[in-house]
C-alpha cells in the first residue's frame, strides 16, 4: 500500500500535465505537489463559500476581499462587519506565522503535517458549527487554517499555484504568451471556481456543515497522499 497515492490515480498524470518531466523522464521538478496544490485550491473555494455565504459576508482565504470589506464597513455599510473582517485578518496572520515556525526545515517535509493541522482546524470549525456557535469563532478557526495553508504554499514556491489568489493569475493570462504556464493558470482559476460552486451549493441548499465536512475530507486525503508519496515524487525544496 505504501506510495499508492503517488503511483496511481490522477496525481502523477495531473502533475506531469502541469509540469512536464524533463528529457530523462521520471517526475517533474515538483513531483506530485502541483496536483496536491490543485486540491488545496478547491478547498479554498469551498471554505470561502462557507465564510461568505454562511458567516456574514467575510472571507477567510481571500484577505484582499477582507481589507476592502473593512473599508466598506468603516464607511458605514451595515451589511458588513468590521469586527469580522479584522478578526479574519488577524487569525489569518496568526496561522501564517505558525506555518513558518519550522523555517529551517524542508517545505516538502512540512507539507503533510501542516495540511493535517489545517484539517484539524477546519474540523474544529465544523464542530463549532454543529454545536451552534456564533459566526465569529468559526471565522477565526477557518482563517487560522487558511493562514497556515498560505504559509506552506509560499514556502513551496510552485509557480502559478498559489491556491487562494487569482488576480495576478488572471493578469498573467491576459498579458503574457499562452504556453504551459497559461495552462497552470487556467487550471488554478477553474478549480477555485469549482470549489466555490461546490461550497456554495452545499452551504445554500444543505448547510455549511456539509461544505466543511467536504473540506475536511479533502484536506485529510491531501495530507495522506503527501505523506505516502515516495521522497522522489514529493518535489525538490524550493530555493
Amino acid at each position: 500500500m505504501r506510495g499508492v497515492p503517488a503511483r496511481r490515480g490522477v496525481l502523477r498524470p495531473l502533475a506531469a500535465l502541469l509540469f512536464p518531466p524533463g528529457p530523462q523522464g521520471g517526475s517533474g521538478p515538483h513531483g506530485v505537489l502541483p496536483a496536491l496544490l490543485v486540491g488545496l485550491t478547491f478547498v479554498s473555494g469551498v471554505v470561502d463559500a462557507v465564510s461568505f455565504l454562511g458567516l456574514g459576508h467575510v472571507f477567510v482565504a481571500n484577505m484582499t476581499g477582507n481589507v476592502v470589506f473593512l473599508g466598506f464597513a468603516l464607511a458605514g455599510d451595515r451589511s458588513l462587519s468590521a469586527a469580522a473582517s479584522l478578526l479574519a485578518v488577524a487569525a489569518f496572520l496568526a496561522g501564517a506565522s505558525a506555518g513558518r515556525l519550522r523555517r529551517g526545515g524542508e517545505p516538502q517535509r512540512m507539507f503533510a503535517p501542516l495540511v493535517a493541522a489545517q484539517a484539524v482546524l477546519v474540523g474544529g470549525a465544523l464542530a463549532l458549527t454543529a454545536g451552534g456557535a456564533g459566526p465569529l469563532p468559526v471565522v477565526v478557526v477557518l482563517a487560522l487554517g487558511m493562514g497556515l495553508q498560505n504559509a506552506v504554499v509560499l514556502r513551496l514556491a510552485v509557480p502559478d499555484l498559489t491556491t487562494t489568489v487569482v488576480t495576478r493569475t488572471l493578469t498573467g493570462l491576459a498579458a503574457e504568451p499562452w504556453d504551459r504556464t497559461a495552462l497552470r493558470r487556467l487550471v488554478s482559476v477553474a478549480v477555485l471556481l469549482c470549489g466555490a460552486l461546490a461550497g456554495g451549493l452545499l452551504t445554500l441548499h444543505h448547510g455549511s456543515g456539509w461544505a466543511l465536512a467536504l473540506a475536511v475530507a479533502l484536506l485529510l486525503w491531501i495530507a495522506l497522499a503527501a505523506a505516502l508519496a515516495p521522497p522522489g515524487h514529493r518535489g525538490r525544496a524550493a530555493g
